[in-house]
């Protein structure tokens, strides 16, 4: 294998030119520090925060210049935004009824959209959205492992794929195959690990384009959940679409919620989008169970330190300032991203391991937030065994 040198990249990298085509991504110190781990690349770009959306091509021009470099096998490139001097983050929002019940002694009410039935999924008691501002930022790979994780707690768990445009379930699980149709329309839903699984991706082919407008995306999204055998599930985990569009906002509004997980990265651009997230589930009554750092820092597999390419510690500053509870913070470990890839998650597959025992601890914190929300847990779940 030929090695990479971090002088090879940045020798690359000058050849990208800067916001505006003035100088070069280098010189103008828009690069952070560079990592390296099993011929993969890892680095952020530092730009302002009001051109972060114009400047997207720039971070995409420098995925691909690295990737060029003989010996890379991958490159993972982020936009971080600079604060200009004498900002301050926007005043707090109104912290919903849900979130300051949690923060107080008081017992906690039923979250008001917990006045209709709870669900009218039968046999479903609970479900919850994982949803993220907006792709790339490991939603997926988070909603399998808490799903593992709720599971390992006792409950019996279910995984709904809302994600049409990029399912990724199948791969994420190691399923394959189409799932077979019972009466009717019902389909019978595929299973691995102990999860009974729907994904668009076991109906249609893994290449097929998805070119679907939002209310054929709503119709298929609600097939999926109503017309499939799920069985007795304690907590189906609806793996939301990312972004916040009309067909998040349409899920959200029909699915009955009883709770959301928003998944952000450290930077600052990242939570710009998961604040939309969170004011998209304020405004049809759902309520946030928390906020996930995901690639929270960096592990060196050859050195084992620890580095902040993208920042860090951002996410949990946020959940404080709104008010709503911070879960935990995951690692950009290679375990994680290949073990995913290989369709065997950390909590299934290494449920011993440092990084099953995080999403083990976020799965814990899920569940104890659902029950406070919902006044009469210890009636609805089974009691927590630990072994």
């Amino acid at each position: 294998m030929v090695s990479v040198t971090k002088e090879e990249i940045l020798a690359k990298l000058k050849s990208v030119k800067g916001p505006d085509l003035e100088g070069n991504i280098v010189d103008l110190g828009l690069v952070s520090e560079i990592f390296i781990a099993d011929a993969k690349v890892y680095f952020s770009l530092t730009v302002p925060a009001a051109r972060a959306q114009e400047l997207e091509p720039l971070r995409e021009a420098a995925e691909r210049a690295t990737k060029t470099v003989p010996g890379v096998q991958g490159a993972m490139v982020a936009l971080t935004a600079s604060k200009e001097p004498g900002s301050t983050p926007p005043p707090p929002r109104p912290v919903p009824q849900a979130a300051a019940q949690a923060h107080s002694h008081a017992p906690a009410k039923p979250a008001q959209s917990q006045a209709k039935p709870k669900t009218d999924v039968p046999g479903i008691a609970t479900i919850i959205a994982v949803a993220s501002g907006k792709g790339g930022v490991g939603k997926s790979t988070t909603a399998v492992n808490l799903a593992l994780g709720l599971q390992a707690t006792g409950l019996k768990v279910g995984i709904l794929d809302a994600d049409i445009y990029g399912p990724s379930m199948p791969r994420l699980l190691g399923i394959s195959g189409r799932p077979e149709q019972l009466e009717g329309r019902i389909l019978k839903p595929m299973e691995n690990y102990g999860l009974k699984v729907m994904s668009m991706g076991f109906l249609v082919a893994e290449d097929t384009a998805m070119i679907w407008r939002g209310p054929m995306v709503i119709s298929a999204l609600n097939q999926m959940l109503r017309e499939v055998a799920w069985g007795e599930l304690d907590v189906l985990v609806v793996d939301m679409p990312p972004g916040t569009g009309d067909a998040q906002l349409t899920m959200a509004q029909n699915v009955p919620l009883a709770g959301a997980v928003i998944v952000s990265t450290p930077q600052d651009l990242a939570l710009i989008d998961a604040r939309k997230g969170l004011n998209m589930f304020n405004k049809v009554n759902v309520p946030v169970l928390g906020i996930v750092e995901n690639m929270s820092y960096f592990i060196c597999p050859d050195c084992g330190s620890q580095h902040d390419i993208f920042g860090h510690g951002g996410a949990r500053d946020e959940a404080t300032r709104i008010g709503v509870p911070f879960l935990g913070e995951v690692p950009l470990a290679m375990p994680i991203r290949e073990t995913s890839d290989a369709g065997m998650p950390v909590v299934a597959t290494a449920p011993d391991g440092p990084h099953a025992k995080i999403y083990l601890e976020i799965a814990a914190k899920v569940r104890a937030r659902l029950e406070e929300l919902s006044g009469d847990g210890a009636r609805t779940m089974p009691e927590i065994v630990f072994e």
